[in-house]
């Protein structure tokens, strides 16, 4: 029997575990905290169990800065990286997305060499999509728009419809990825919207003295849903939670 799924933050809204299999939009200001929410979600995941791997691809931000706010928030990266949950997956990895993206070969175990659709799709075909389900996996991309950034538009979401998105019920994993708001069309914000089970916002409200920094899960398929908007409180270790009077499972 599959452990029952337990994403923080996100699943602080819904009224049960998240299915195995799903996909998950995040749409977020640039201001916004999703992504030190994110390396919040992926550090919960890897405490929960010993069993449980994380993917997480750095788009918007050096690998290193990763490892050092996993570190603050308790989890030595490094050990993380070099154990193995199951005979396929480091507990740990990160992707680098980020060095390529400044015209550099990245250093890293992990990386692309390309942020090419044509590129991608061919490795991706060989070999993510013929990896073994693994409900104890966690993928995380925080900044998915930075391959609209290097490629047509239109074609960049036929990877993602195509490729990406459908690795989640292949692989019987939790898919995030992270999308700006603002840099791409509406055409492409809907069809993301329409391939995903979940669409969550990461903003921040500048209309109250101090601003406040909120999100809620604007729409799910799978799983009830607290579709209001919450605030998040940051700590000092940069880890992000819901505020307290708010924190309640939906209904």
């Amino acid at each position: 029997m599959a452990a029952l799924t337990r994403i923080p933050i996100i699943e602080d809204l819904t009224s049960g575990p998240v299915p195995a299999g799903s996909n998950i939009l995040v749409e977020y200001d640039p201001a916004s905290q999703w992504y030190n929410a994110s390396v919040t979600i992926a550090a919960g995941w890897l405490k929960s169990a010993e069993n449980r791997s994380v993917h997480y691809e750095a788009g918007a931000q050096p690998p290193d800065q990763v490892r050092s706010q996993l570190k603050r928030l308790g989890l030595d990266a490094s050990q993380l990286e070099n154990t193995f949950a199951d005979a396929e997956y480091e507990r740990l990895q990160i992707f680098d997305a980020y060095t390529v993206s400044l015209g550099q070969k990245s250093k890293e175990k992990h990386h692309w060499d390309s942020l090419k659709v044509a590129d991608i799709s061919l490795i991706m075909s060989r070999e993510d999509m013929r990896r073994t389900p693994n409900s104890e996996h966690l993928m995380i991309i925080d900044d998915d728009s930075l391959f609209a950034r290097f490629n047509d538009e239109r074609a960049w979401v036929e990877l993602e419809l195509t490729r990406f998105f459908p690795i989640a019920g292949i692989r019987k994993m939790i898919y995030i990825a992270g999308v700006m708001k603002g840099v791409l069309s509406d055409w492409a914000y809907k069809r993301l919207e329409g391939a995903c089970e979940i669409v969550v916002d990461f903003r921040l409200d500048e209309t109250s003295d101090p601003p406040r920094d909120l999100m809620r899960i604007r729409n799910a398929r799978n799983v009830g849903v607290d579709r209001r908007w919450h605030g998040l409180k940051v700590g000092e270790n940069f880890e992000v939670t819901l505020e307290k009077e708010q924190a309640s499972h939906a209904k």
